[in-house]
């Protein structure tokens, strides 16, 4: 009798949790759904919050959705559907329960240690199964699955959190738009119809791959502890959203620094160099590294970045290139990032703090059909930041 109490309080908590929530729930409640007296909850669990640890560690939710996403491969063949499917079968877990998701992000930090860990535990086990997935299906040259597992699972859960206390956000159309956008974002590949992009544009086959912020500022340090120059050169990879080829021909009369505006006359387009990137300032709009760069240099040449100073002939792509793999081959990092990621990266930023695309595409060089992806990505990064403010309001 006594396992049959424990399963239906257990049973009880979980009905009552996802109903309503954990701090909205009493013992008294959960006693009176299982039919059993509160004494024998106290005896079984201690607490709600023992309880809690149980619902946690019982639960088969997620075991379940992650063993199913690798029955949906095996069956279908089809990759890209088995994520969406496998993301559609989450949401519609969390939907089911958007108080107890709401619950459990703005009361976790009143949670003993124990229940934070085991559902620290729960969240890693369903992780694992997407991570297996990912690296069955994810090319050899992006980023590691257990990254891109952890940020699935945020993701779902930001999506639940956003549409569960906020109305009227046009970060996505609808579910499908959302489900499309993290489908592209995860695997790659072409962007549906329903995100704005025709079939025939060239970065259907490839989509957006921004750099992460921290790896963003990794690079920038790295290129500055190198020399004046090379982080020169990554400020205005991440700065400017310029390319190497776009800076071979850079003369110093291009450049124009001013108290109220740094800027590049970039061929025939004028280009802001940005003194803040990704939430940290790089100086100012006359100090700089750029100006730094330029002040500490005692040729006559008129390029603006050369190959050394006693050979103050201009930079070529190639040795740009070979400029930012050493940057990386410093940092010892495990995943492939590629220098064309940067103006991919500076899009994304720019887009996420406001910029219209019209102006972007004045900025950038690329038409608006061509920022579409990027206009996507913008959303996604904003809904991610959304759900941290929202976490850090309920705490």
């Amino acid at each position: 009798m006594a396992n049959s109490s424990r399963e239906r309080l257990i049973h009880a908590a979980l009905t009552l949790f996802l109903s309503q929530g954990v701090s909205q729930t009493t013992t008294r409640q959960i006693a009176d759904l299982a039919g059993v007296n509160e004494v024998t909850l106290f005896r079984n669990f201690g607490n709600k919050y023992g309880l809690l640890q149980a619902v946690i560690q019982t639960a088969p939710t997620f075991r379940n959705l992650g063993e199913g996403l690798m029955q949906q491969t095996v069956e279908t063949g089809d990759h890209r559907q088995a994520l969406k499917t496998y993301a559609g079968e989450c949401l519609s877990a969390l939907e089911q329960a958007p108080a107890f998701v709401r619950s459990l992000i703005g009361e976790a930090d009143q949670f003993p240690e124990e229940n934070r860990q085991a559902l620290g535990q729960r969240i890693e086990e369903a992780s694992r199964y997407v991570a297996r997935y990912l690296e069955q299906t994810m090319p050899a040259s992006a980023f590691p699955s257990e990254w891109l597992s952890g940020y699935l699972g945020a993701l779902l859960v930001g999506y639940v959190v956003i549409e569960s206390t906020s109305d009227d956000h046009h970060l996505w159309a609808n579910r499908e738009d959302f489900l499309e956008g993290l489908v592209v974002l995860l695997l790659g590949g072409t962007v549906s119809p329903s995100a704005g992009t025709k079939p025939n544009s060239p970065l259907v086959e490839n989509p957006v791959q921004d750099l992460p912020a921290p790896l963003v500022h990794q690079i920038l340090q790295q290129a500055k502890t190198a020399s004046a120059q090379d982080g020169a050169l990554a400020y205005l990879l991440f700065g400017a959203g310029l390319e190497p080829a776009d800076m071979v021909g850079l003369q110093r009369s291009h450049h124009l620094s001013a108290k109220t505006q740094h800027t590049l006359q970039v061929g025939d387009r004028q280009v802001a160099i940005n003194q803040w990137i990704w939430g940290k300032r790089y100086g100012s709009y006359t100090s700089n590294p750029l100006t730094k760069w330029l002040k500490s240099r005692k040729d006559e040449s008129p390029w603006l970045f050369i190959t050394a100073a006693d050979d103050p002939t201009p930079l070529t792509v190639d040795e740009i290139q070979q400029k930012w793999w050493l940057w990386l081959q410093e940092l010892h990092l495990t995943i492939q990032a590629h220098p064309w990621q940067a103006k991919q990266t500076w899009c994304v930023e720019m887009l996420t703090r406001g910029m219209s695309v019209d102006n972007l595409s004045l900025l950038s060089g690329l038409t608006p059909e061509q920022l579409t992806p990027y206009v996507q990505r913008a959303r996604e990064k904003a809904a991610l930041e959304q759900a941290r403010l929202l976490d850090q309001k309920q705490s």
